[in-house]
């Protein structure tokens, strides 16, 4: 792309407001071609600039980036937290900023290493980025909310999830933006070999159509809730009988094969509950015909305490999952910071994990896998309970509770996840959550059944189960992330080796 520098103000103000903007893609979908703009654009003016200017380019993009798609943090610390506003927002934006530091030497590799060859710049911008990304998603537990793959959902790059996962797609997406920005050669055979035929090889798959690399098992008839409990609400002794009466209501006037409570959606431990209330509920499911799969906190002083599905079906012992992969600040507290979640007036704990490979809940035949709220960010880490195929999972279920984030676009990020992991995998999804988003949906990433966010209601749905793994369930089971890893330094080693521009 032509151009001339500007002065490193503008510069960086214009990486501030491309990080920001993009944060549009992913709450309305269908405006993918926006991040694509904005990851160009970022592109071309790195590839102008000094490896320190680059590395400033990618701290302001990624700060806004963070900040703009995850700015409801501040709602949590401040409104349900009682932190000082200040604070919380000065809590956003650090968090931001550390985590842009991943782009910043991602950017600066690009810019000390890069040939002049749009080709060849292109392959090494997609390398470093998702380098950046995957350390954002594994590193100090991870943090890949927002990561660019999402905003790619209803575009035509979200025909390779089931082959690359999401990070595979943001990488796709930094390599097509990087490809159209930087400056090809004029003539046509040079626009055919350096920009056709890649994004050729790119949209091959949504051209070419996604095979169904999973079959279809048996169908059940499920049962979703969505209290709708206000966060201020749920653990205050004032209110929470009549919240815990009405899942209880709902648990017991449930039918069909399967009903789904949310996260805590009973946020007492079974010792704590009234009186014959725990061992009714197991009785009721454990025999009649409808299973039940009910968020609570399960543990002992002794033993430990775990966010935990408890699962009740006719002909077989209750069932446990524990969640496994926990919330800094919120189900753990890591290593120096006890002071700040001291500062905030919320119900925290320190959880203890469950296992990787859990057991999945079998109801009719089908093999449902839970997973806890956060944990559906973490698609390598639902894939690896696909490693035996002829016993993987045959449908997922999420409980959520982002009550604590209110009335925010948190709710519609959640559910593009849930749909990506849908598309990853080849499942269905059923997502039971506290304020939305109560869904089902089917192994294309479509939404079949919904309840609107933020209303008390109950959700009937018709869902199928499916068998049979996904390129990406078939190599993220058994390697994780490591794939992508090894992939993107190929590039980046030989633009290091080749040496630095002049």
């Amino acid at each position: 792309m032509r151009g001339r520098n500007w002065p490193w103000p503008l510069e960086v103000l214009l990486a501030l407001a491309l990080g920001a903007l993009q944060t549009l893609a992913y709450v309305d979908t269908s405006l993918w071609w926006l991040q694509l703009a904005c990851i160009g654009l970022l592109a071309a003016r790195a590839s102008r600039a000094a490896p320190r200017g680059a590395a400033a380019l990618g701290a302001a993009y990624g700060t806004a980036w963070v900040a703009a798609g995850t700015w409801w943090l501040y709602i949590s610390m401040h409104r349900y937290g009682g932190l000082p506003a200040w604070m919380a927002a000065a809590a956003v934006l650090a968090l931001a900023a550390l985590l842009s530091l991943y782009l910043a030497a991602a950017l600066a590799a690009f810019a000390r290493w890069r040939s002049g060859r749009p080709l060849a710049d292109a392959l090494l911008f997609a390398a470093v980025w998702l380098l950046a990304e995957l350390a954002r998603g594994v590193l100090f537990t991870g943090f890949p909310w927002v990561a660019a793959g999402y905003a790619q959902l209803d575009g035509p790059l979200a025909a390779w999830a089931p082959w690359l996962g999401v990070y595979g797609i943001g990488a796709l997406a930094a390599f097509a933006a990087a490809l159209l920005a930087l400056r090809p050669e004029r003539t046509p055979l040079g626009w055919l070999r350096g920009v056709g035929l890649p994004v050729l090889v790119v949209l091959g798959p949504w051209l070419a159509g996604v095979p169904e690399f999973t079959r279809p098992t048996g169908t059940l008839a499920v049962t979703l809730l969505q209290g709708n409990i206000p966060q201020d609400e749920k653990f205050e002794a004032t209110h929470q009988a009549a919240a815990l009466e009405w899942h209880v209501q709902a648990l017991g006037a449930a039918s069909g094969d399967l009903v789904v409570a949310p996260e805590t959606a009973i946020p007492f431990l079974p010792q704590q509950m009234p009186e014959g209330l725990w061992s009714g509920l197991e009785q009721r499911f454990g025999q009649g015909p409808t299973a039940a799969l009910i968020g609570v906190p399960l543990g002992d002083e002794r033993a430990g305490y775990t966010n935990s599905a408890a699962g009740f079906a006719a002909g077989q012992a209750p069932y446990r999952y524990d969640k496994q992969h926990l919330v800094p600040f919120g189900e753990f507290i890591p290593p120096l910071f006890r002071w700040f979640t001291e500062l905030m007036n919320i119900p925290l704990g320190d959880f203890n994990r469950g296992p990787l490979l859990a057991p999945s809940f079998v109801v009719k035949g089908e093999r449902v896998a839970p997973n806890i709220c956060y944990e559906d960010l973490f698609g390598e880490e639902l894939a690896a309970r696909f490693r035996d195929a002829e016993g993987a999972p045959t449908l997922l279920a999420n409980l959520s509770n982002i009550g604590w984030f209110g009335q925010t676009i948190a709710v519609t990020q959640h559910l593009n996840i849930s749909r990506m992991r849908s598309l990853e995998l080849q499942r269905t999804m059923l997502r039971a959550t506290n304020t939305g988003a109560t869904v089902a949906i089917d192994h294309h990433g479509v939404v079949t059944h919904a309840l609107a966010p933020h209303t008390r209601g109950v959700l009937h749905a018709s869902v199928r189960g499916r068998a049979g793994n996904t390129p990406f369930a078939a190599w993220a089971s058994r390697f994780g992330l490591w794939p992508l890893f090894v992939l993107a330094l190929v590039p980046l080693g030989w633009a290091a080796r080749r040496g630095a521009r002049p």
